[in-house]
């Protein structure tokens, strides 16, 4: 297997994302380009130095090293995963050139406990995962507490892997002292420290590396004399003081939080803070219960939301949890005792609330702390409100951190770098489209524009975009405009009618080589009106069924009766001088058709008789629900997009029933008649509001809680209103109304040149603004793809397949249920072979099984019975649904393997 393969290999059995599997091609690239690199010896200062000139070409950034030995740097930004990463390191350099002993450093004892877990088979988060030949023979973990304990034999034959904290080696060697991996050991008649370094393949792993880098303990390991070293860190800088920071001069990915966010691989982090608010107008005191409170507010709000959202995807439920940030352990102390007193939101959150700092965690006491901190992310787990001074920093990786309350004094970059780590992750791996599911909250009613200011800056860590301009000082932009026709209209030359007005008003147009239209002039005038009528008859279907149907004689004669009703007697008078009759144009245009078509019937499934529906009585479940009162209007602003959010939404209208906030939100639903359904969404609403008045204590609060939060309150009740949704349809039946549909025209943007399905895109994460072209089975003439795997998949089509496309919206009559809704569900691809036709979905591997690709499967799959029982009626092909997983598409697999398995 070559190392490309063996790359692709890795990437897809442990599911990396794009910038993991961007980072392993980096790696793999470094050490074809300089094979030295994999020997090894004592590297003298000219050798390395001669090793960074040969990097250099490829690696922008790298200039030097920092090390006795050759060290690469991976910056990623948090929450992309860093630890998986590791995992895909140890493996191809494993499967690619056969190493077997890795020196994996932790910076404290949280990471290095949690390396240990995540590197042991059978725990939740193990980075093996998908590795066959560790499934078999799983790497040996050797640790700082069992090192002592071994020989120099692998008791399991296959990889070492030992996993330090620097931390521990740092207080050892303080004074000058030779850390105790140094010291001679009973078993191995040598130090564990000597016995690494005879090894000739050892791999140091640095996790988290800006912590240590100038550390004792670093300097000591500079004795190893690894192979080479890989380092991970998020912030690839070091601080110099006076709030100065110094570069990491061994980067070669970097892949910051700017990026992260963009790509949808963490939240988006929105600083909060209250309308026309003043800090200047409260005390200390006052303005740090006003943060608590807010913070609370919008916990609350954002727990609704993921409920919501949970339920109507079917995806697992999300509690979330407010990360408070305290000054001290004094501070810490108070906060606790305030925020479980009946002084605050009525004692709602007494036991809900944990202190974690240096006291809290110590003793029999500080094992129950911490057990409820590893345990936060579990939804029946009670904690909602994390109190912390300074523990929580590097390895505490949740998911369902949503709101951060800091309370400690720190200027808007601090506060931007370091407080919004930990709650970055997403719980579903991926965004959602929902904006509060994917939204980061920070409560900063003191610091809300500075944050915001800081955010925009061109080398801030959130919003790295920049408006360039020429210097006329106007935007420039390379942006095209691509008019895509029909592989059939392009070689009837029916596209050139449209060139002049579409470059006039629209941008520019790239027409088809001119050498492979078959008409032009008064010719392709009468193939037009051929096509006119061509496409007319597709929808009668009794008279042509299928597109083969319009090769009939009978068919075709009156094609062309059709078509000599509708040209001019000054078309038919021209006619004649191009050497061709409306008869051959119509015959030609039929052939092309034929030859160019997949017919793609349009079906309906439509009910026969009486449809009786409704909504069943239920009791409603509002226990997740517990809104708070607000007296100002809650505002946000995105700091990449810079969108502003409102959170709640607050009604204009104080109604004198406190029903009616819910009712007048809930027949805004297309779906709910006040006039059927009045009784039901009054009852429900009614059940509500008591729930509300069970917790809070005046009339004002209610009206304040149902004004504010009416909307969300009115999504969760619809959203199980439609889970007792009931339609009886006593018999319904399929309806064909057209056998196959014509192709649609479209337009598409492209910013540079058109290229060829073998090449890459310049930037994989950029493709869909790449346009390709110069296809040979492609039903048009130019196509746009959403990932890399498309254009792959695209090439096998273009291989294996006679006829392919991409089809555009309406192409298909396809519909499925998404929670309450019925949208259209497009497909990827269509395809046809010898033996079938193809409608084709490729998906991430991580998504395969989710709710939504189900339900769009599901749908596929029905309306592919439906249409292979028409198709089989008029001598045609079956139709499949085919559902590929990203890691599956490979250009060495061919289209009958996918579809035989």
């Amino acid at each position: 297997m070559n190392l490309d393969n063996i790359v692709r290999s890795v990437g897809g059995r442990l599911s990396l994302r794009e910038p993991q599997v961007e980072s392993l091609q980096k790696l793999a690239a470094a050490i074809d380009a300089v094979p030295s690199l994999r020997d090894h010896q004592a590297r003298s200062p000219e050798e390395l130095a001669a090793m960074i000139e040969a990097l250099k070409a490829q690696f922008g950034k790298l200039s030097d090293f920092e090390r006795d030995f050759p060290s690469f740097c991976f910056a990623l930004a948090t929450g992309v995963g860093k630890t998986r990463l590791m995992g895909a390191f140890i493996s191809y350099l494993h499967a690619a050139y056969g190493y077997r002993h890795f020196f994996v450093l932790a910076p404290n004892l949280t990471i290095y406990n949690k390396l240990i877990s995540d590197f042991t088979p059978n725990t939740p988060k193990y980075v093996f995962k998908g590795i066959a030949e560790f499934a078999v023979t799983p790497p040996e973990v050797i640790t700082g507490d069992n090192y002592e304990q071994r020989g120099t034999k692998s008791l399991l034959g296959g990889i070492e892997i030992n996993i330090f904290n620097i931390s521990k080696i740092n207080s050892e060697v303080r004074g000058g002292k030779s850390p105790r991996i140094k010291r001679l050991s009973e078993y191995l008649g040598q130090s564990y420290f000597e016995y690494l370094a005879s090894l000739p393949d050892l791999i140091l792993l640095m996790d988290e590396s800006h912590r240590y880098r100038a550390s004792a303990g670093v300097k000591a390991l500079n004795d190893l004399k690894p192979l080479m070293g890989l380092e991970l860190t998020a912030t690839p800088f070091v601080e110099a003081g006076s709030g100065k920071t110094v570069p990491f001069k061994n980067v070669v990915m970097d892949y910051p939080l700017a990026r992260a966010i963009e790509d949808g691989f963490v939240k988006e982090p929105a600083v909060v803070t209250q309308q026309n608010f003043n800090p200047a107008d409260h005390s200390a005191e006052q303005l740090e219960r006003i943060k608590l409170m807010d913070g609370l507010r919008v916990h609350e709000e954002t727990k609704v939301h993921l409920l919501t959202y949970s339920q109507q995807k079917g995806e697992k439920l999300v509690k979330p949890f407010i990360l408070v940030i305290a000054r001290d352990t004094t501070h810490a102390s108070q906060l606790m005792t305030l925020m479980q007193s009946n002084d605050f939101f009525g004692g709602r959150y007494a036991g809900k609330v944990i202190q974690v700092d240096s006291v809290t965690t110590s003793g029999a006491e500080g094992d129950e702390v911490i057990q409820k901190l590893l345990a936060v992310e579990s939804y029946d787990e009670p904690t909602e409100i994390v109190i912390h001074v300074n523990m929580l920093k590097e390895g505490w990786d949740v998911t369902n951190l949503y709101t951060i309350v800091p309370l400690r004094a720190a200027n808007a970059r601090t506060l931007i770098e370091q407080s919004i780590g930990r709650g970055l992750r997403l719980p579903y791996g991926r965004k959602t489209g929902d904006e509060a599911v994917d939204r980061l909250n920070i409560i900063a009613h003191d610091r809300f524009q500075e944050v915001v200011d800081e955010a925009g800056r061109g080398d801030s860590p959130i919003r790295m975009r920049q408006l360039k301009l020429d210097p006329e000082g106007m935007a420039t932009s390379t942006a095209r405009t691509v008019l895509v026709n029909s592989t059939i209209d392009t070689l009837l030359g029916l596209d050139s009618a449209s060139t002049h007005q579409f470059t006039a008003s629209a941008g520019v147009y790239i027409p088809a080589a001119p050498a492979t239209r078959l008409y032009t002039g008064e010719q392709s005038k009468v193939a037009q009106v051929a096509m006119d009528v061509i496409n007319d008859m597709s929808r009668m279907q009794s008279f042509a069924p299928t597109s083969a149907s319009l090769s009939t004689h009978e068919v075709q004669q009156e094609i062309v009766r059709r078509v000599e009703a509708m040209v001019t007697p000054q078309q038919a008078e021209l006619l004649p001088s191009t050497g061709s009759s409306i008869a051959d144009i119509v015959k030609k245009t039929v052939e092309l058709v034929t030859k160019h078509t997949i017919d793609i019937p349009r079906i309906s499934v439509v009910p026969k008789g009486a449809v009786k529906s409704g909504y069943k009585p239920f009791t409603l479940d509002v226990s997740k629900m517990h809104f708070q009162p607000q007296d100002q209007q809650l505002v946000g602003r995105g700091l990449q997009t810079g969108k502003d959010v409102l959170y709640g939404q607050a009604s204009n209208v104080t109604e004198v029933r406190l029903e009616d906030y819910i009712v007048r939100e809930l027949i805004n639903f297309d779906d709910i008649s006040y006039d059927e359904h009045a009784n039901l969404i009054y009852n429900l609403a009614g059940q509500a509001v008591t729930h509300f008045k069970s917790y809070l204590n005046t009339t004002d609060e209610l009206h304040n809680v149902l004004a504010n939060q009416c909307k969300s309150i009115a999504d969760n009740i619809h959203l199980q209103m439609f889970q007792q949704y009931f339609e009886d349809v006593s018999e319904s039946e399929v309806v064909i109304s057209q056998g196959f549909t014509p192709l649609k025209p479209s337009a598409i943007t492209t910013e540079g040149e058109v290229l060829t399905l073998h090449q890459s895109p310049p930037e994989k994460r950029k493709i869909a603004q790449v346009v390709y072209g110069s296809f040979e089975k492609c039903a048009y003439t130019y196509q746009k793809f959403h990932s890399d795997t498309e254009r792959i998949f695209a090439s096998i089509l273009e291989r294996d397949s006679l006829l392919w496309f991409r089809p555009l919206s309406g192409q298909f009559n396809i519909y499925y249920r998404d929670g309450v809704n019925q949208p259209e569900y497009v497909p990827d691809f269509v395809a046809a072979t010898t033996t079938h036709n193809l409608i084709i979905e490729t998906k991430k591997a991580m998504d395969i099984n989710s709710a939504e690709v189900k339900a769009k499967a599901a749908a596929a799959i029905e309306w592919c019975k439906h249409a292979s029982d028409y198709s089989h009626k008029h001598g045609g092909k079956p139709w499949k649904y085919l559902l590929i997983p990203h890691d599956a598409v490979a250009v060495n697999k061919t289209l009958n393997g996918f579809i035989s398995s």
